[in-house]
């Protein structure tokens, strides 16, 4: 029998049949000794065959990914995590204030979705915030974006209006939602599935933080036929198996000029008559963009 990974709790795993009943189920032990260089076998939305044996499902097969979203291993730096598998659109929430979402953290993430071939949308929260900091912020990025070609919605997640355009978008599909703690994620999932009784946490007033409310990815499965993804507020994702030359693929605004250096293999930073230099020097590419670039090249190198 077949079905869809939808959380993970150790040695067990939740899984969701065809015919829509959520079960448990054991990792058969042969699985673990495949050559997985991430440091877990089975991740949320993996599509697995099992086999119900005295009254208990074992996964005997992980079904070939046609895409995933990763980050770096907190523990063993040449190993890593893979969040969720198999996605058909990935929702980064972000905020232009209480917390503030860094440029670096969105540019790494839409350069990672790049990487691994996931759609991806921004939906811009909290738009009822009106300081002189957060109106500067959502500007910018209302500005930036969509020139890139990424969609970018300004949104609040407590106005219906808003959480009905964002319910006919994840109609139908395994959406990955992912963003900083206190962005969000939680109070979107609770105003789009009212019974997965998601926890929200006030954001710290020492560090202008949100508190960490998800600590690990889990599945909920929607009347409307979505499956939603939730992702902890983590800090940080990383490209696996990336060769440096290949970064600039995953930034759009780059991919389109790089026939245009001199040299076939130009890295974009110091090399004579690179396209892409002389398109920050012009303002046709962000500069922010351009140096959150050269960021993500260093670490790959």
């Amino acid at each position: 029998m077949r079905g869809v990974v939808s959380k993970s709790t150790g040695s067990w795993y939740k899984v969701i049949l065809d015919s829509g009943v959520e079960i448990d189920a054991r990792l058969r032990g042969k699985i673990r000794t495949l050559d997985i260089k991430s440091t877990n076998p089975v991740v949320v939305g993996d599509e697995v065959l099992l086999d119900f044996v005295e009254e208990e499902y074992s996964i005997r097969e992980i079904c070939d990914r046609k895409n995933c979203i990763v980050r770096k291993s907190n523990k063993l730096s040449k190993q890593f995590q893979i969040i969720a598998a198999n996605i058909d659109h990935a929702f980064l929430i972000i905020a232009p204030a209480n917390p503030h979402t860094p440029q670096g953290f969105i540019d790494r993430f839409l350069a990672t979705a790049e990487a691994y071939q996931i759609p991806i949308s921004i939906l811009l929260n909290k738009k009822d915030l009106d300081s002189k900091k957060a109106n500067s912020h959502r500007e910018m990025l209302l500005d930036l974006y969509p020139n890139i070609g990424y969609d970018i919605y300004n949104v609040s997640f407590l106005d219906n209006e808003d959480v009905s355009m964002i319910k006919k978008q994840v109609a139908d599909r395994c959406v990955l939602l992912a963003g900083n703690s206190g962005v969000g994620k939680s109070t979107l999932i609770n105003a789009l599935l009212p019974d997965s009784n998601q926890k929200v946490s006030a954001i710290s007033k020492s560090y202008n933080k949100g508190r960490h409310t998800t600590t690990f990815a889990q599945m909920f499965v929607g009347e409307n036929g979505c499956r939603i993804i939730d992702t902890p507020g983590i800090k940080d994702f990383g490209m696996v198996n990336i060769e440096p030359n290949q970064v600039s693929h995953y930034f759009p605004e780059m991919r389109a000029l790089l026939s245009q250096c001199k040299f076939n293999n130009c890295l974009h930073a110091e090399e004579p008559q690179c396209r892409i230099r002389k398109a920050v020097e012009s303002g046709d590419i962000s500069v922010t963009r351009y140096v959150n670039y050269l960021g993500i090249l260093e670490e790959v190198a």
